[in-house]
């Protein structure tokens, strides 16, 4: 019971995780980045190249969530910032910058299974039970991370102006705000959130040029009935994440794959704006 208690937590934690650098993009910019889980591939494949390296597998991150910064500014101000008037264009440019970067990865890496090494080897001890170490990281990862983007928001210059520009774009920009200024810092911040998540659950899993697509289903829904608010992501994440982990398995793992889908299309048909509004 001990072991399912926590399995529960660490999935919900790696799903708050996978799901921040969506969210913010989608909170500050209003744009739903269909490339997100080709950022989270890149990750991945960063993780591998380290571990391929011979080097402490926890350098990974940093230099994954670097990448992804550089490259969301980028992004941002070669592709995305030309369609802010066309937003249906814009969602369809990140969808297709995803298929490119996957098929960057397949050309470069083929579409073979790569594995990366894992930062915390073993188990530890917690409560009488035997648990996987570095799993135990991610929740702990997950913590921390939501504390530092809530102060983000909170108490930063940076903060204050995105939610100036998430509550009245124009009015902010009255204001003197910076408004494509705060846009080109979000989506490189997003990516490289990302980046940094795909570096951190490779070594859980795998990675191939496909690596992304299904945590991308999973972050978009979680996101949409979190409405686009981080409490509301923990929360979403632990009550989805564990049902989960709960019918994957008392179920079918087959299922359970698909809990998450099916449960927060329900929610939003019976609550379309989310948990964190009436």
């Amino acid at each position: 019971m001990e072991a399912l208690a926590f399995d529960i937590l660490t999935t919900a934690a790696i799903l708050f995780v996978v799901s921040t650098g969506l969210m913010i993009i989608l909170g500050v910019m209003k744009l739903i980045n269909f490339a997100h889980g080709a950022f989270l591939t890149t990750g991945g494949y960063i993780a591998y190249l380290v571990g391929a390296a011979g080097l402490n597998p926890w350098l990974a991150v940093p230099a994954a969530a670097i990448l992804g910064l550089l490259a969301g500014l980028v992004i941002e101000r070669t592709i995305i910032r030309p369609l802010y008037h066309r937003p249906l264009d814009a969602i369809l440019a990140t969808w297709g910058l995803g298929i490119v970067i996957g098929q960057v990865f397949a050309l470069t890496f083929g579409r073979g299974v790569q594995f990366a090494p894992s930062p915390i080897l073993g188990t530890i001890d917690v409560f009488g039970s035997e648990y996987s170490g570095y799993r135990l990281a991610m929740l702990a990862i997950a913590i921390v991370l939501a504390v530092a983007l809530s102060a983000l928001l909170s108490f930063t210059r940076f903060g204050l102006n995105a939610r100036a520009v998430i509550a009245n774009e124009p009015l902010a920009r009255g204001l003197g705000i910076d408004s494509a200024n705060v846009r080109s810092i979000t989506f490189g911040l997003g990516a490289g959130l990302a980046c940094a998540a795909g570096a951190l659950i490779t070594p859980l899993l795998s990675v191939d040029p496909n690596m992304g697509l299904p945590w991308l289903v999973n972050s978009f829904m979680l996101v949409m009935i979190s409405g686009v608010s981080f409490p509301s992501l923990l929360v979403a994440s632990l009550l989805l994440g564990g049902s989960q982990v709960l019918v994957s398995t008392y179920i079918s793992p087959i299922l359970g794959g698909m809990t998450i889908v099916v449960l927060a299309a329900l929610i939003l048909r019976l609550k379309p704006k989310g948990f964190s509004r009436a």
